[in-house]
């Protein structure tokens, strides 16, 4: 089944869709397969914004025990090991208005926060059972292994997978361009196989249950199954996760979280 934005081919397959234009190039699978800001919990809101203000760092006591904003239920979800984790809190359920945060646990088991970006998520917002094409981001928490895209690698600790098959054109839900979404991605680990490029295909879980989704550069509009950050906080991001500290993604709509 085929479809058309604006000039550029947009061929539907499974969960997502190819986007045939960028730069002249070839085709790849966008999310959910692929593609504004909520106010943060209380308590979020006001660590986050001590650090961004400049405040000098703050004593371990001063610092959470437990990220804010997260309930028992997904914090069991975290695996013990992992001391980065980045918190995509959407701001309601049928919402594609997200906020990201990455945390950082210390040495005696506090939290820290870094800048809280605004980003996007899927058209149709959150849902606990991702299937191709539903338009929904996937609530869970997924690990984060591997990293790619168009543009070479500007640091990145992940493994970097730098194709000119990262492509994407087109426009968005709203109008807006594509050109730039997957210059630099980050797989999420739903339905794929860790350890491999973000653009391979095999979706363990099976093809219904849509596969391809990614931390991408945010293009102003809402996603297919994404989360979307704007590109230079993209880099930082691609520059700050560490392999060593076993990162994951926290990801849903702000209720889910809570639970």
């Amino acid at each position: 089944m085929a479809t058309t934005a604006g000039a550029v081919g947009l061929v539907v397959l499974g969960a997502g869709y190819l986007v045939l234009g960028r730069h002249n190039g070839t085709a790849v699978a966008d999310d959910g397969r692929h593609q504004g800001a909520a106010s943060a919990p209380a308590a979020t809101a006001a660590v986050v914004a001590k650090a961004a203000a400049g405040a000098p760092p703050a004593a371990a006591e001063q610092l959470p025990a437990a990220i804010p904003g997260l309930g028992p239920k997904t914090r069991a979800e975290i695996p013990a090991v992992s001391r980065q984790v980045l918190v995509a809190s959407g701001k309601a359920k049928n919402s594609s208005d997200t906020q990201v945060t990455l945390w950082s646990r210390t040495a005696d088991g506090h939290w820290r926060p870094g800048a809280t970006w605004p980003a996007h998520n899927a058209l149709r917002g959150w849902t606990r059972s991702h299937h191709a094409g539903d338009l929904h981001s996937p609530i869970g928490v997924f690990t984060l292994h591997d990293a790619g895209g168009f543009d070479a690698n500007p640091g990145s600790k992940l493994p970097y997978h730098h194709s000119s098959a990262f492509q994407a054109g087109g426009v968005g839900f709203d109008g807006e361009t594509l050109d730039d979404a997957f210059d630099y991605v980050i797989a999420i680990d739903y339905n794929r196989v860790p350890g491999r490029s973000p653009l391979d295909g095999a979706q363990p879980l099976g093809a219904s249950r849509g596969g391809g989704i990614w931390v991408h550069v945010d293009h102003g509009g809402p996603t297919h199954g994404c989360v979307s950050i704007p590109a230079s906080h993209m880099v930082q991001l691609l520059r700050t996760l560490l392999p060593a500290d076993h990162p994951v993604i926290v990801m849903g709509d702000r209720g889910s979280l809570a639970g």
